[in-house]
């Protein structure tokens, strides 16, 4: 299963990283830094639907979706187009992705940033922070919800925002027990690789509205939006999508006319 690979994967990553700079000093560091002040959940909490596009080379679905990839250039882009949020891929194996783009991306554009990639360490939540996140994203299929619990606090400690993701009724329980504040619910079922934009309307109903609700995947066009604002979805995030479109902006005003 792709998901167990990703997972095995991303251990393996975070040992040799911490081997290299060990936990200690990427928090200290980490921690000595200001305070963060939640602006990605602000730039979601708006009063119209929010969008966080994508910075994104390849997908193991998809394989690769952006031969030419200049990062920098995209996000700045995505910027200038209105983007709410930017999110960016630093999974290697898989989604082609790098820290350095995090950070790049991070020292170009004024928008929140969130780190996309399979959090299952600690240590994964400071660097994020020291490469210029505002947010992480925790998966509730790979994390236990006394797992998910800690790490929101340790966002909380530093200024930081959590996504926490579900996919399922039982997942969506999970994340409002641990106390998320943001659920995204992933229309592509990582098991399966299968997209319902269906799964964004019927999970919705089960979060309360004091929690703000990201429809991810499968998100193409301005029907799937207005689809989602009916169903009181607070923001989209849209990869393939975008990263497909020639002009960013016009793609952002088409799907959010």
């Amino acid at each position: 299963m792709i998901l167990d690979k990703l997972v095995e994967a991303t251990k393996i990553r975070v040992e040799k990283e911490k081997q290299q700079i060990p936990l200690e000093a990427v928090k200290q560091q980490a921690v000595n830094m200001p305070k963060g002040d939640f602006s990605f959940e602000k730039a979601i909490a708006k009063e119209d639907i929010s969008f966080i596009c994508e910075v994104k080379k390849a997908s193991p679905s998809k394989g690769i979706i952006a031969e030419d990839f200049p990062y920098v250039q995209i996000a700045k882009d995505y910027e200038r187009a209105g983007a709410d949020c930017i999110s960016v891929l630093t999974e290697p194996d898989y989604f082609k992705g790098d820290k350095k783009y995090l950070k790049e991306i991070s020292e170009n554009v004024s928008v929140p940033l969130i780190r996309k990639d399979f959090v299952i360490d600690e240590y994964m939540i400071y660097d994020a922070k020291i490469h210029g996140a505002s947010c992480i994203l925790l998966i509730c299929s790979i994390l236990n919800q006394e797992t998910i619990e800690e790490y929101i606090k340790i966002c909380d400690n530093l200024g930081m925002s959590a996504l926490v993701e579900a996919h399922d009724e039982e997942e969506i329980q999970k994340a409002v027990k641990s106390g998320a504040r943001m659920i995204g619910v992933n229309n592509r079922d990582l098991k399966t690789f299968h997209v319902d934009i269906g799964n964004s309307e019927r999970l919705r109903k089960l979060v309360p509205d004091n929690i703000l609700f990201i429809a991810e995947s499968g998100i193409q066009t301005n029907e799937d939006i207005k689809r989602l604002r009916k169903a009181h979805v607070n923001g989209v995030l849209i990869g393939e999508t975008f990263m497909r479109a020639e002009n960013k902006k016009e793609m952002l005003q088409e799907l959010s006319r």
